[in-house]
C-alpha cells in the first residue's frame, strides 16, 4: 500500500508569487512606463523570459499584479451613524498594507488597462458595497464616494502632498469620515 504524499507547492507556484510580488513593488514604485520587464525579473531574481512565459506581455503582468480585493466590510452590520468612519478607517488600513492600488492609481490616469481595472473595481466591490448601505441613488452615491477615496489615495499614496501625508490617520478620519458619511446618507447642499 503506497502511503500518500504530501502536496508541496509547485516550483512554478513559487515562481510566480516572486513576479507578482516584484512586479507590484516596481509598478508602484515607478509606475507602468518606467517599470520594466527585465528590472521585474531582476527584483524576482529570474530570467525575464520566465515573465513571459507565465504573464505573455507587459500588460499582461500588470493585470495580474493590479487584481486588488479591497475587502470591505460587510456594511449591513454597521451603525449608519457609523458608516463614514468605518469605510475611511478601512480604506486606510487596505492602502497601507498593499501598494497594488497606489500602482493603479499612478498608472491609470496614462494606460487604458489600468483605468480600466479601477471602473472593473469600482462596478465589481465599491459599488455593491455601497448598496447594502445606500440603495437610494446608487450610482450616484457610489461615484462620489469613490471619488473622495481615490482623490485621499491619490493626494496621500501616489502624490505625496505634504498635508495628506504628514495628518494622522485620527485627522484624515475626522475630516473625511463625514463627507463620506453625507456621500451615502445625506442630500444635496443647496
Amino acid at each position: 500500500m503506497t502511503e500518500p504524499t504530501a502536496t508541496r507547492p509547485r516550483r512554478s507556484d513559487a515562481t510566480r508569487a516572486a513576479i507578482l510580488r516584484a512586479a507590484r513593488e516596481r509598478f508602484a514604485a515607478e509606475g507602468y512606463d518606467r517599470a520594466t520587464i527585465r528590472a521585474i525579473a531582476a527584483d524576482a531574481r529570474i530570467d525575464p523570459s520566465m515573465v513571459m512565459r507565465y504573464y505573455g506581455s507587459k500588460e499582461g503582468l500588470f493585470a495580474a499584479a493590479a487584481e486588488f480585493d479591497l475587502r470591505l466590510p460587510d456594511l449591513a452590520h454597521v451603525p449608519p451613524n457609523q458608516l463614514g468612519e468605518v469605510l475611511v478607517r478601512h480604506f486606510l488600513d487596505r492602502w497601507e498594507s498593499d501598494e497594488t492600488m497606489a500602482a493603479l492609481l499612478r498608472t491609470a490616469a496614462t494606460n487604458p488597462g489600468a483605468a480600466e481595472r479601477i471602473r472593473a473595481i469600482f462596478a465589481e466591490q465599491v459599488a455593491p458595497a455601497v448598496a447594502q448601505a445606500a440603495p437610494a441613488d446608487l450610482p450616484r452615491r457610489a461615484g462620489l464616494f469613490a471619488s473622495q477615496m481615490l482623490g485621499l489615495a491619490l493626494t496621500r499614496y501616489v502624490l505625496r502632498l505634504p498635508p495628506m501625508v504628514e495628518m494622522d490617520r485620527a485627522d484624515l478620519v475626522a475630516w473625511i469620515a463625514p463627507t463620506v458619511q453625507r456621500y451615502l446618507l445625506g442630500t444635496p447642499s443647496a
